[in-house]
């Protein structure tokens, strides 16, 4: 009785800790909300896979810096595509863009992207599902 009792409460332990792993890889602590952050440049290459699609960036923050490779990331390609307007090729390589991001709290170059704008077309998309359904994103933007 004892040998089941400790194998089960083993299994336990290992379940929620199991558990407990998956839960942290989607956190979003890593971001720091309260920022938003805009860098423009250019596209270098796009992962649309699952669990985050993930835009590289090479760009820059302020005027006259460097540009610099930035890792935007944002949900899954199925809940892009549920929100409306995502598809695998609305941003590609090459495209110059204009993206608000909210930073890495450690200070790491990326970021998870709140809005990429497609500078030659004016078209902008973003990754918050919840105001992409919002008919009056445009004009709360441009405030």
């Amino acid at each position: 009785m004892k040998i089941n009792t400790i194998a089960s409460l083993a299994a336990l332990i290992i379940a929620a800790s199991a558990s407990m792993q998956a839960l942290a890889h989607h956190s979003t602590t890593m971001f720091d909300r309260e920022k938003v952050l805009t860098i423009t440049g250019t596209i270098k290459e796009v992962q649309w896979t699952n669990p985050h699609v993930a835009i590289f960036v090479m760009g820059t923050i302020n005027d006259g810096d460097s540009p610099t490779l930035w890792l935007m990331e944002m949900t899954s390609p199925g809940n892009l595509v549920r929100a409306g307007g995502w598809s695998r090729n609305v941003v590609k390589a090459g495209d110059k863009v204009v993206v608000n991001f909210s930073p890495l709290r450690n200070g790491t170059k990326g970021g998870a992207l709140k809005k990429i704008t497609v500078v030659d077309t004016g078209k902008f998309y973003t990754a918050d599902i919840r105001a992409q359904e919002s008919a009056n994103l445009e004009e709360r933007e441009q405030k």
